[in-house]
């Protein structure tokens, strides 16, 4: 009888530490709000094979996106599907930013994924690329309202990345989206549409030519 409690109570305990060290941070799957700045890296970078990379833009598709560069104007819903379709090939990443609700002010718990952003898109494989900001919001509200607050949001953000990473306002095009474009169409109020969409539109090279 002793030695089967003794059994027991080993068992139990391994079964314990089992499910810490599965809980514990180093060994959970990245979720979209937790991506480290190599991870986000790795998902923004062009392929290096040709088979893979995207095609080149068209001189007038170029010509349009850089148009858009450092501009925070409100697009129109055509110059949003413009964009959509030209970079829906594109490296892209979805990272989860915190905001206050009702508000486009940055909780303290977006900053380390905003940090790792900024470090992401300051390395060598991504410096100098021009980089698409897409603003989402989830579908509570009027489509007035959200686009608007999706324009604040994704404005909030690259304002972050300008001052603290001193990444050229030039880098970036930004546009929201309002509750349109929800990620997860089965919950509208589901907090994965709260998010903010990344794009690589052109690296580095492209960029400068």
């Amino acid at each position: 009888m002793v030695i089967r409690h003794s059994c027991l109570g080993r068992a139990l305990t391994m079964a314990f530490l089992a499910s810490v060290f599965a809980l514990s941070p180093a060994n959970r799957p990245a979720s979209a709000e937790e991506l480290s700045s190599q991870q986000i890296s790795n998902e923004l970078k062009v392929p290096k094979s040709h088979s893979m990379a995207p095609d080149p833009m068209k001189p007038d598709d170029k010509a349009f996106l850089n148009s858009l560069r450092a501009h925070s104007r409100s697009l129109s819903p055509e110059d949003r599907d413009h964009i959509d379709g030209l970079l829906v090939n594109r490296p892209k990443v979805n990272l989860d930013i915190s905001f206050d609700f009702d508000s486009a002010d940055l909780t303290p718990k977006a900053e380390p994924q905003l940090n790792n952003l900024g470090k992401a898109l300051t390395s060598g494989d991504l410096v100098g690329a021009v980089i698409f900001l897409g603003g989402h919001t989830d579908g509570k509200g009027t489509e007035d309202y959200n686009q608007g607050l999706s324009e604040r949001r994704v404005e909030t953000v690259r304002r972050f990345l300008v001052e603290h990473y001193h990444i050229p306002d030039a880098n970036f095009i930004s546009a929201g989206y309002g509750k349109k474009g929800l990620k997860n169409t089965t919950d509208p109020l589901a907090a994965e549409n709260r998010r903010v969409e990344i794009v690589n539109a052109a690296d580095r090279d492209q960029a400068s030519k």
